[in-house]
């Protein structure tokens, strides 16, 4: 009977999760706890960053800032707070926040931390690693992986941690 159970709860969490048919299908919450909507940003493009304040590609916090202040007209940025990757993100939420604001003045929207891989991967990141037509797709492998969505929510690219925020890569598609 328990293993029905889990089992139909299993295939009505995976039907949900790709049920959506763009990021505008989901919520999170910011890393002050408040509940937020893609939908509200509509019309914009979205660049999710999976981020890790001990990790060899923390400094793109500086540059994803810089991006935020440069594209903040057209680009919304989120970084989503994970410690999936050598447990680079040992904080709680407040000391993300804290850590973000001090070291690299980052003023752009925060999640709460999440996870996105394994078997407790957040929704939004099982839903973006099973997109197609970016340049890869799959699982996260580490820090700082980028997606690059439309302004109607459908994915635009993927790049892997190397990439940075400032690349031509990115920005050639924010114009």
């Amino acid at each position: 009977m328990i293993k029905k159970l889990i089992s139909l709860i299993c295939i009505i969490m995976t039907s949900t999760t790709f049920s959506q048919t763009s990021i505008h299908d989901f919520k999170f919450n910011s890393i002050d706890g408040v509940e937020q909507s893609f939908s509200s940003f509509k019309g914009e493009k979205i660049l999710i960053v999976n981020t890790a304040s001990e990790c060899g590609f923390t400094p793109q916090y500086q540059e994803l800032q810089a991006l935020h202040q440069s594209h903040g007209d057209k680009l919304v940025i989120i970084g989503f707070p994970a410690n999936n990757f050598g447990g680079q993100e040992p904080g709680d939420n407040s000391e993300i926040k804290a850590f973000c604001q001090v070291n690299y003045g980052v003023t752009f929207l925060m999640a709460e931390k999440v996870s996105v891989a394994g078997s407790d991967i957040h929704a939004i990141f099982k839903w973006l690693c099973a997109q197609s037509g970016a340049e890869f797709d799959g699982p996260i492998q580490w820090n700082f992986e980028k997606f690059l969505l439309d302004e109607k929510g459908k994915l635009i690219n993927r790049y892997r941690s190397g990439v940075k925020p400032n690349s031509e890569k990115i920005t050639s598609l924010l114009k």
